[in-house]
């Protein structure tokens, strides 16, 4: 399957239970609660992580917001 995670393309093993929540526990995403995940150019939910599947062609960014400063 083919995906794009953070502007690379990607590809992982054909799975049809892959949920966005999986994906980030199979990539190993470092420090997961803080990521949001934006899928398609749309921000998903937390609670949606669980049940959005991940399809063939999907674009995935995982965002991490810092704060901080003066």
């Amino acid at each position: 399957m083919n995906i794009s995670i953070n502007g690379k393309e990607t590809i992982i093993s054909e799975n049809s239970d892959r949920t966005v929540d999986s994906l980030l526990e199979e990539l190993d995403v470092s420090q997961r609660l803080y990521v949001t995940v934006e899928l398609n150019g749309e921000i998903l939910e937390r609670p949606a992580y669980e049940t959005t599947p991940v399809k063939e062609g999907d674009v995935i960014e995982f965002l991490y917001f810092m704060g901080g400063g003066r």
